[in-house]
């Protein structure tokens, strides 16, 4: 597991996270691609994580089993949390000196649309392998 601190682009919102999984995944549903403008690419960061300026972050309930969450002031995307297990899922991108990262799962693979494509082999799970594992903990 890793370590790294990240912020928001105003700096409101600081964040440290002790428990990243090198490996992370790429999500291609119509939440994740409408909220970021393309496919979400996060590290699943455990339940481990700090939030310094916690009055700035506004969570979004997306889904019966998540809720996203941003800075009020500049709008950065800072999290996916399971609501279940309190579990974290964060930008790849908003993360500080981050090394050893690799993708492993792409999530909603057969939502993804033609005008992108990753070269790596990853593991894969489509839209009914994701509601069916979601089913279970909502």
């Amino acid at each position: 597991m890793l370590s790294s601190k990240a912020s928001c682009l105003c700096g409101a919102v600081k964040i440290t996270a002790n428990d990243i999984n090198p490996n992370f995944s790429v999500c291609h549903c119509d939440s994740c691609r409408g909220w970021g403008g393309g496919p979400f690419f996060a590290v699943q960061c455990g339940t481990k994580v700090d939030i310094e300026g916690s009055e700035k972050v506004k969570m979004y309930n997306s889904s019966p089993w998540a809720c996203r969450g941003f800075c009020i002031d500049c709008g950065t995307h800072l999290f996916f949390k399971l609501n279940k297990s309190g579990d974290y899922n964060m930008p790849v991108g908003i993360f500080e000196n981050i090394n050893g990262l690799e993708m492993d799962m792409q999530y909603f693979s057969d939502n993804k649309p033609g005008y992108y494509c990753f070269s790596n082999e990853t593991k894969a799970m489509t839209r009914a392998e994701i509601m069916a594992y979601f089913a279970k903990s909502v």
